[in-house]
């Protein structure tokens, strides 16, 4: 049996937010040292851009927002509506990192490379406690199970055509080698699968 279109969206956080803490530290040396790791930092750069935002988010906006909107939340002004105006805030931070990478690593570059990715960091774990612990239980609670049945099988299909041509299996490598350096444990997913009510953090 597949997963439910929310706990494959669940999974994929759980890679990103491993992510997420490695640039935490990527940002900490750069700050302490004055140099950044250019290479993880490209990297970082990657992956959050062909994983977290074309693989994952592209799953969210696309298929699973229109499905609430279709059972009755609202965008403007809605949940669906706030979520895509956070994920605008962070490929604006990630334009930003790639920009301060695309000069002299001097000073300067280094310093808006460390801003942009704090920045990125604070909007996307936020953005996903409030996803996880929120938004899919609504989704799983009013879009009609054909529907999320749907969503199901098209995020696996999904899934397997980015498996297919490289893509989610080179971005998955990366999360792993910058989890190795930078001494990041892979969570447990069941420990993240637990439901917190909306509005208690």
């Amino acid at each position: 049996m597949i997963d439910s279109a929310t706990t494959v969206l669940k999974k994929e956080h759980q890679v990103i937010l491993r992510v997420l803490t490695c640039l935490e530290a990527m940002a900490d040396e750069a700050e302490q040292s004055g140099n950044l790791a250019i290479d993880d930092a490209r990297d970082a750069v990657r992956f959050l851009r062909e994983f977290a935002d074309d693989l994952h988010h592209a799953k969210e906006e696309r298929r699973l927002f229109p499905a609430m909107e279709a059972a009755g939340y609202p965008r403007e002004g809605g949940p669906t509506g706030v979520m895509i105006a956070e994920h605008e805030q962070c490929r604006a931070h990630n334009r930003g990192m790639n920009a301060a990478l695309d000069g002299d690593a001097n000073a300067d570059a280094v310093r808006s490379y460390v801003e942009h990715a704090r920045g990125f960091v604070a909007t996307l774990r936020q953005h996903i406690e409030k996803e996880d612990h929120c938004l899919f239980s609504m989704a799983d609670q009013s879009v009609a199970p054909a529907v999320l049945e749907q969503l199901a099988n098209e995020f696996h299909a999904y899934n397997l055509d980015a498996e297919a041509t490289g893509t989610s299996v080179e971005c998955v490598a990366i999360a792993d080698r910058l989890s190795e350096k930078y001494g990041v444990v892979k969570q447990s997913d069941a420990a993240h699968m637990q439901h917190a009510g909306c509005g208690h953090h």
